[in-house]
């Protein structure tokens, strides 16, 4: 009988592990190509699951859009063979609301057209902007009124004209309204201080005419809120009413207001920006409160007297210019009202004091030319 000898015990014992290596190689393997298979098929269901997310109502609404816009550049890509879900300017929801439209965005286009009828049949919109368009043409659209979740509306530097719509005010869940650089015309609608979540109405470089409207010292929005109607043609006095709200940011420029506003300040306001420049306002500033909030303070071009007050000088400005008003005496000392030079007082009745000249100084022909009040 013939034994083993131990080179063959050990040549036994290696291939005995090189076999059980194998199998478990083979078996690690085996769970790779397993994973792998699994992965690819996941990636291939989400694939085409993708491919179903676009509702097509909406999808044949977003065509129809494309169309009465005439095909612009900016959506010449929207493909009925692609998930209009990825389609550029378009964002859907989740499945909460079944994936369905939320936002569309034309902006930085040379679109000439009116805002399509269509739009108002994305039931689930939430954003709608139509953005430096400058030959979108016609009236807001009437069928805006349907979308009865549209939060943000953005429709600006464009050649809109007519009303700013009063339907507006249906859309309780409208949160923005930027209007601003059309040619829209007519009286802004009270009602829209109604809209109880409102934060933002910016009306600026239109040609809206009339008094700015009483209800709107009344805002069932966000506050504070922000009001900007500037660069238009409103007349008459600021409603009292306003002085009751604590605005972040008011703008009324440019326009042809008179009277007083000394109602909107207020040294408990947190108001971060006032600008009232160029109107006919006519006030005594000189026993006025700021806020210490205020950073930028504008009321250049005015009809307003006084004097400009000490408290003043507690206040962090950023920008600041009472210049072409009927102020007098001296400019308080300290604070940032020395950081602005002769340029924020000039053309006022009779300042002095840095940066403009010194009260002790008899005032030359010439320093009155620099502070004549301006009619």
């Amino acid at each position: 009988m013939h034994y083993p000898t131990t080179t063959m015990l050990t040549f036994i014992a290696l291939a005995y592990k090189s076999s059980e290596f194998s199998l478990e190689r083979k078996h690690t393997m085996d769970k790779i190509t397993t994973t792998f298979l699994f992965s690819l098929l996941a990636l291939l269901l989400t694939t085409t699951l993708s491919k179903d997310l676009c509702h097509k109502d909406d999808e044949n609404t977003l065509l129809k859009i494309k169309k009465s816009l005439n095909n612009p550049y900016t959506i010449i890509s929207w493909d009925p063979k692609d998930d209009c879900c990825t389609w550029v300017s378009v964002e859907c929801g989740d499945a909460t609301v079944d994936h369905r439209v939320i936002s569309l965005d034309i902006s930085n286009d040379d679109v000439s057209a009116q805002i399509p009828p269509e739009v108002g049949d994305l039931p689930y919109l939430q954003t709608l902007i139509f953005r430096k368009l400058p030959n979108l043409t016609g009236e807001i659209q009437p069928t805006i009124a349907k979308l009865k979740y549209l939060r943000f509306l953005w429709l600006s530097w464009t050649h809109l004209t007519g009303p700013v719509p009063e339907f507006l005010s249906q859309l309780k869940d409208l949160e923005y309204i930027n209007l601003s650089f059309n040619d829209l015309s007519g009286s802004i609608p009270g009602s829209l201080s109604l809209l109880p979540k409102l934060g933002i109405l910016e009306l600026s470089r239109n040609k809206l005419t009339g008094s700015i409207p009483e209800s709107f010292g009344a805002f069932k929005g966000v506050v504070p809120p922000e009001l900007f109607l500037s660069h238009n043609q409103l007349s008459g006095s600021i409603p009292k009413s306003l002085g009751n709200l604590d605005f972040h940011r008011i703008d009324f420029s440019r326009n042809k207001l008179e009277g007083d506003a000394s109602m909107m300040f207020g040294a408990k306001k947190t108001s971060w920006s006032v600008d009232l420049s160029r109107n006919k306002l006519q006030f005594d500033i000189s026993k006025v409160k700021v806020a210490t909030t205020v950073h930028n303070l504008d009321l250049n071009h005015n009809r307003i007297t006084g004097g400009i007050p000490v408290q003043w000088t507690e206040l962090t400005l950023q920008s600041f210019n009472v210049s072409y008003n009927r102020l007098c005496g001296r400019i308080p000392q300290g604070g940032d009202l020395q950081i602005f030079d002769a340029y924020a007082y000039l053309h006022n009745k009779c300042l002095c004091g840095a940066p403009l000249q010194s009260c002790n100084v008899e005032i030359q022909a010439t320093d009155l030319y620099l502070n004549l009040p301006s009619e």
